[in-house]
């Protein structure tokens, strides 16, 4: 006999969370160095109801994350070859980029700004959800907008409340904070890591 969908669903939380994504959730999971807050980029409702859980203005833009750089590509203007060595050198790994946003690119993600920040990340857990999702995610900290952000599952939990929908639980990979921020254009730092 086949398990119920409760038992596949526990057995397979990974598969289970991108459903959530996919169903229009919002999901908390590991990343680099903190719990990231996720949903499907291209679904406003989601991303409208992230930003009200974690009380950050819509203007500021998100960070998408992804397990290979196709999934990011259809984000993303063009790039010189220098701009695209430059961040593939980096990839996958904990460095996000400000990069130029494809003219298409839902102001809901990009914010006021003509660039978008991405990542293809390291992180197997983190990856593993963009695979199983089939795509990159929004990925910004799971905590309330200038709080200190989650390290584990049970303070992405406690920091974000009932709002969210699935916490992909899971340790961080080690690094002290979020991801550093770079400018592909110029290369100068956006945000410290």
């Amino acid at each position: 006999m086949p398990p119920d969908a409760g038992s596949r669903e526990s057995r397979f939380p990974v598969s289970r969370a991108a459903a959530v994504l996919r169903s229009g959730g919002l999901v908390a999971y590991p990343t680099e160095g903190v719990y990231g807050l996720g949903c499907d980029p291209l679904d406003e409702r989601a991303v409208r109801r992230l930003l009200q859980v974690k009380q950050r203005p819509m203007h500021k833009g998100l960070i998408l994350i992804a397990s290979e750089f196709t999934q990011i590509e259809p984000f993303i203007g063009p790039l010189r070859e220098g701009e695209f060595k430059k961040a593939m050198a980096t990839w996958p790994g904990p460095v996000t980029w400000v990069m130029p946003a494809r003219a298409d690119t839902p102001a809901w993600l990009r914010g006021d700004h003509p660039t978008i920040a991405v990542r293809v990340t390291a992180h197997p857990l983190a990856a593993s959800l963009c695979q199983a999702f089939g795509g990159a995610i929004v990925s910004t900290s799971a905590n309330l907008a200038g709080r200190p952000p989650a390290r584990n599952a049970l303070q992405a939990r406690l920091r974000t409340g009932s709002a969210i929908d699935f916490v992909l639980s899971g340790a961080t990979g080690g690094r002290q904070g979020p991801t550093p921020i770079f400018d592909v254009k110029n290369g100068s730092r956006l945000r410290a890591g």
